[in-house]
């Protein structure tokens, strides 16, 4: 016990520390799709993929079927995606930050089987799972 008195501002910043590195995978917990996941329902053709990335990147590579509305163009083009309320909707960018905020966006607009890519195009591909050029 006085062990715990004596160092408990250390104790403190541990248990602070240890919740601020957790924070981050607890908050995006059901809102991202693993690539196993991903390639399960993209074979199953139970999903969209909604590719947020700049034309360009797209044009790159992107997922088979995928469609192309970048992320800043999203909330004006939300209308082309009513038809697909009812499927799961997957975002895909590059390592998975912008497609976080368009499932934010997503959801907000009624989509709630809106996820995103876990790691993105960066780790499909680092899987070597196959791009459409």
């Amino acid at each position: 016990m006085k062990f715990l008195i004596e160092n408990i501002w250390l104790i403190g910043i541990a248990l602070i520390s240890g919740g601020a590195l957790l924070w981050p995978s607890l908050r995006q917990r059901g809102n991202t799709v693993s690539l196993l996941q991903a390639t399960q329902l993209i074979n199953q053709n139970k999903a969209l993929i909604l590719d947020v990335r700049e034309p360009a990147e797209f044009q790159a590579g992107h997922l088979r079927d995928a469609r192309n509305i970048p992320l800043k163009e999203l909330p004006n083009r939300l209308g082309e995606l009513e038809k697909f309320k009812s499927r799961t909707v997957i975002a895909v960018c590059q390592n998975g930050s912008a497609s976080a905020k368009a499932v934010a966006q997503l959801r907000k607009a009624g989509f709630a089987e809106a996820a995103s890519l876990g790691g993105g195009i960066a780790a499909w591909q680092a899987q070597g799972l196959p791009l459409i050029k």
